[in-house]
């Protein structure tokens, strides 16, 4: 259905998806509130056992994504749960590829189970930073996800080398932004460690979030203005409060015409 300002001759309304990283527990330890930001989100990166993650959980979520009518996607990762996949590693490309296929495949089963399928691939973490800027690792990344069969979207950063490579590969590439992370004026994440890097004032986090929407940009930490041209918005579901703050951010951007919906 199309609205007022779908109508021919009219702007039409932005359009978001929004993702969170979903099933980040391990046995009988829990982080995210899956539920919650479940019937929030449009997309759920679910972990697939490397930084966080185990059969049950990966089960539970993704049936419960299913009945909610959430995308299920692959969060990937280094070899990591000790760290959270934040850790920096240096892992050969070919066994990164095999990793990476053998996580999407893990995850694959119980998604098929539940009568869906893995919609796309985001990297996590310390992977996800690494693929942005080291041409080898975002090759072994694509190559993994090539080899669990099939056109896979991959989520990542606008820019990054991951996305070069996947779409040398024939991969559609989605670009997403982050609300509550700040950015460097080259429009990539300020590290964690630095102070600022994230953003913990709910409505700095909407605010940020509408502009991300309607006018495609961000401030840097330093003040600069970032072009960011997002499809898909990341809401981190391990700060305190995600799902309260998930729900500020999707309001916020249902009130300043802003359409929600899955890419995939």
């Amino acid at each position: 259905m199309t609205g007022p300002a779908d109508r021919p001759g009219t702007t039409p309304r932005p359009t978001l998806d929004l993702n969170a990283d979903l099933g980040e527990g391990f046995g009988r330890w829990r982080l995210t509130d899956d539920d919650a930001l479940l019937s929030v989100v449009t997309s759920a990166n679910i972990a697939c056992g490397f930084h966080a993650g185990d059969p049950s959980t990966m089960r539970r979520v993704c049936e419960r994504a299913v009945e909610l009518g959430v995308r299920i996607g692959a969060q990937v990762s280094y070899r990591d749960l000790a760290g959270f996949g934040r850790r920096a590693m240096d892992v050969p490309p070919d066994e990164l590829a095999d990793e990476i296929t053998y996580q999407i495949g893990a995850l694959r089963v119980f998604a098929q189970a539940a009568g869906a399928d893995v919609a796309y691939v985001k990297p996590h973490g310390a992977l996800y930073n690494r693929t942005v800027t080291d041409a080898a690792q975002a090759a072994a990344v694509v190559a993994g996800i090539s080899g669990a069969g099939g056109p896979l979207p991959v989520l990542g950063l606008p820019g990054s080398l991951l996305h070069e490579a996947a779409g040398r590969a024939g991969l559609p590439v989605v670009p997403e932004a982050f609300a509550d992370r700040a950015y460097t004026a080259a429009g990539t994440l300020v590290p964690r460690r630095e102070p600022g890097s994230v953003i913990t004032d709910p409505d700095a986090v909407v605010t940020r979030s509408v502009r991300i929407a309607r006018a495609s940009a961000v401030l840097a930490l330093t003040g600069e203005e970032v072009a960011v041209d997002a499809r898909s918005l990341c809401l981190h579901g391990d700060t305190p409060g995600a799902a309260q703050l998930a729900r500020r951010v999707r309001d916020g951007l249902e009130a300043a015409g802003v359409r929600i919906e899955a890419f995939a």
